[in-house]
């Protein structure tokens, strides 16, 4: 376990700060954490007035800890209902923040104070400035489809239940068409893209058979620079289309060429989606 503390800056650099304090805002270090959350209870991670969200919470818990309001930037937002393993959620602290605590008694505290569904899983330090978002490299999504031939007991809630078998060379076939950068309009949801650049890059689509608790999973992994609004979920969607037989596998490129999100499948379900980890 990391026992590591902040170390403080100098004394004179501390008065200099702190004259200045009232003129602008202090950041002597920055933070990422590493987040899991069960996304079923949350309209979301960015915050929203009035909403429970992943970010609003944490942010709550963050000015209980230090007496003042802890703005966040996440490596990717995700969508009510969607859950995350490896999300990475950074901000700036001073020293007067820290006090002199270790990394891993703010990692207790944070989890003392926020949502039971969310496990705040590591504190790191970071080079001063960091963002989770734009140092970010790539992200990795998981979709789990459950392909059994009865409904999910166990993974019901973190998964989308596919009875009648799936085509997965089709689906192989028909994602290899997705492969590099495109520009994935079809992909998102309409109004998220106007006016907004739509051009992404996908570097992996694979599908893995997976058993959980002894229930069978098709786990699709998906690896990007970068993601739309929905994105993922459509592109599941269209491509459990193709697996199904409704579409053949060329019909993918048709609905990326098209740029319209009329063109797609459909959505599929949240609580399938699992935003693996972020790529640095």
């Amino acid at each position: 376990m990391n026992t590591q503390t902040i170390t403080p800056t100098p004394a004179r650099e501390r008065e200099a700060t702190a004259a200045s304090a009232a003129e602008r805002p202090v950041r002597d270090h920055t933070l990422a954490l590493t987040v899991s959350y069960n996304g079923a209870p949350f309209a979301g991670f960015a915050r929203q007035p009035g909403q429970l969200t992943v970010q609003g919470d944490l942010e709550d818990a963050l000015r209980l800890l230090f007496k003042r309001d802890i703005e966040t930037t996440c490596a990717g937002r995700t969508d009510a209902g969607v859950h995350a393993l490896g999300q990475v959620v950074s901000f700036d602290v001073n020293d007067v923040d820290l006090g002199g605590r270790s990394l891993p008694s703010l990692r207790r505290s944070l989890n003392a104070l926020t949502h039971d569904a969310i496990s705040v899983r590591e504190v790191e330090p970071k080079k001063l400035g960091f963002s989770a978002r734009f140092d970010a490299q790539a992200r990795e999504y998981h979709y789990h489809l459950c392909v059994d031939s009865t409904s999910p007991i166990f993974m019901k809630d973190f998964s989308w239940f596919v009875p009648g078998g799936l085509d997965i060379s089709a689906m192989e076939a028909g994602a290899k068409h997705l492969l590099g950068e495109h520009d994935f309009k079809s992909f998102c949801m309409a109004a998220s893209a106007e006016g907004k650049p739509t051009h992404r890059n996908i570097r992996e689509i694979s599908f893995h058979p997976e058993t959980v608790m002894g229930e069978n999973i098709m786990a699709i992994k998906v690896v990007g620079n970068a993601f739309l609004h929905s994105m993922v979920r459509t592109i599941v969607g269209t491509l459990v289309c193709v697996g199904r037989g409704q579409r053949d596998a060329d019909w993918v490129k048709q609905v990326l060429e098209a740029c319209d999100r009329r063109e797609a499948g459909e959505n599929a379900p949240a609580q399938g989606l699992v935003f693996w980890r972020v790529i640095y």
